[in-house]
């Protein structure tokens, strides 16, 4: 792990739960939420999940791991555009790329008028799409796209904690250090000192978690990062909803900082 990354001593001191572990984890009446934080939040809410006895993923031995994702979408930016616009049905194209183990996947994602979000993914040998002949397949039998439709539109990358209770109810994410470039206009941008949070739960059972971040007042925030950071870096572009957005992220860096 690059030693320049914030270590937070609390999710280190936790009991680890390995990939394999995890996958039992099914969460089948599944709740999302997203939340954003700060850094300084976030070590606060680790030391209160490790008594609540959490315990953290593990990955080639690190358990605050590298993530780099790259987005497709359309030349006029189709799938930001429906995002941007409210709609609720939408999908997003991207190949994720797991920088410990150079594990990559393609991955669709859905979402639903009812709110519930389905992924289906496959392992791919390179991020390169036109390379992979199951590519083009894919992406048609699943999204409502083609791949010669599409192209790439914006890279996020990000370290990972994953925490998961002791009854495997309850799965959540926190990414931190967020960076983004958009190849298509040569712009970066980052969110240092920002965290967003999603916590998956099985919506059957109560959440410890939830009542660790009402606790610290951390509130729900509905956030995604490829909009976010392809408003970032896309000079011009009509940010609409997002711009709200990205004032409030920036009001919570601020205040952090001082």
């Amino acid at each position: 792990m690059d030693r320049r990354i914030r270590t937070y001593p609390a999710v280190l001191g936790m009991d680890s739960i390995t990939l394999e572990e995890m996958e039992s984890v099914k969460l089948m009446n599944r709740i999302d939420s997203k939340y954003v934080t700060t850094d300084d939040k976030l070590d606060l809410l680790l030391e209160r999940a490790a008594r609540e006895g959490y315990r953290a993923c593990i990955i080639a031995g690190e358990k605050i791991t590298p993530y780099f994702s790259m987005y497709y979408d359309t030349q006029d930016l189709e799938m930001f555009r429906i995002h941007r616009a409210g709609h609720s049905v939408r999908q997003k194209i991207r190949v994720r790329t797991y920088t410990l183990t150079g594990t990559t996947y393609l991955e669709i994602k859905r979402k639903n008028n009812k709110g519930r979000t389905k992924k289906k993914r496959i392992l791919i040998p390179v991020a390169d799409l036109g390379k992979v002949s199951e590519a083009s397949d894919f992406i048609s039998r699943e999204s409502r796209y083609t791949l010669d439709r599409v192209s790439e539109a914006c890279t996020t990358s990000f370290y990972r904690i994953t925490l998961v209770n002791k009854e495997k109810t309850e799965r959540i994410t926190l990414d931190t250090n967020l960076s983004f470039t958009n190849p298509r206009t040569g712009c970066e941008a980052s969110l240092p000192g920002t965290v967003i949070i999603e916590l998956k739960q099985d919506g059957r059972h109560s959440s410890t978690m939830k009542g660790i971040l009402l606790d610290l007042r951390i509130h729900p925030f509905k956030v995604s990062k490829y909009c976010i950071g392809t408003a970032l870096t896309t000079p011009g572009l009509y940010r609409g909803r997002f711009k709200e957005k990205i004032r409030r992220i920036e009001k919570m860096r601020k205040a952090n900082a001082q």
